[in-house]
Parts: C-alpha cells; sequence; structure tokens
C-alpha cells in the first residue's frame, strides 16, 4: 500500500528545522496508523524522519495533535484592602519579602518581574500583555 502526499512546510526559525503544518503531521501519523503500513517508507517517501513519524503517532494516539487553540487566559479583577492593624492572622506568620505599597511582583515558574513606583491599572495592563509575548 503506498500513499503520496504534499510535504508540506513552512520555513522555521532554526536553520535546518522546518516546521511542519499540523494538518500534514496529522495525514501523515493517520497513514501511519494504517494496517501494513512502513512507516520508515512512508517517512522516507515525505522526506521525514522515521522517529519523527513515531513521535507524531504517539501524540495523535494522546489527542495532542488537535485542531483546537488552546483557550485564552481569563484575567480576572483584583481588589486591594488594607487590613486593619493588629489582625495579622496567627496560621499565616509574616513573611520577611513581603511587597512594599506602590510594587508589583510577578513570578511565573522560574521567571520573575517587579515593577516598583506608580503601580496602577494601565501599567499593570502593560506589564500582562508584554509577559504574554
Amino acid at each position: 500500500m503506498e500513499t503520496t502526499m504534499d510535504t508540506e512546510v513552512k520555513p522555521g526559525n532554526r536553520k535546518g528545522k522546518p516546521n511542519y503544518l499540523l494538518e500534514f503531521k496529522r495525514r501523515l501519523t493517520v497513514a501511519a496508523c494504517e494496517s501494513g503500513v512502513s512507516v520508515s517508507k512512508l517517512a522516507f517517501a515525505h522526506q521525514v524522519n522515521a522517529n519523527m513519524v513515531f513521535k507524531w503517532r504517539r501524540d495523535l494516539r494522546a489527542g495532542l495533535l488537535e485542531d483546537a487553540a488552546p483557550a485564552p487566559a481569563t484575567l480576572l479583577p483584583v481588589v486591594l484592602a488594607r487590613a486593619p492593624a493588629g489582625a495579622r492572622s496567627k496560621a499565616a506568620p509574616a513573611r520577611r519579602d513581603t511587597i512594599p505599597a506602590g510594587m508589583i511582583e510577578i513570578v511565573i515558574a522560574d521567571a520573575m518581574v517587579r515593577v516598583r513606583g506608580d503601580v496602577n491599572a494601565s501599567l499593570l495592563k502593560t506589564v500582562v500583555q508584554s509577559l504574554r509575548a
């Protein structure tokens, strides 16, 4: 059984590392899942490494080659309120690294962003939008 498909490649951002279109990956892996198909021959015919096709096949079976784009993150409104003096909880001891007034600190994985000074909604929006890129 022989299957022919156009190899659809869009230029990658790294030299020598093409980015294959999702539809091409899906069609190739579906063909690789058919009975009696040699994945190595199929990969060779489409100038793709056989190990890559095996990985794409695993991804297909795990549902990772789906069309659905990830849902956009939803930001929730944040309201800051000052706690009354002496209202500190006994269960939560005071931290030495508390954030002083007029500063934003955002920690994502190993990255930390601190913004000091006049922190307002416009500045916070700019900071969060720059983190998306």
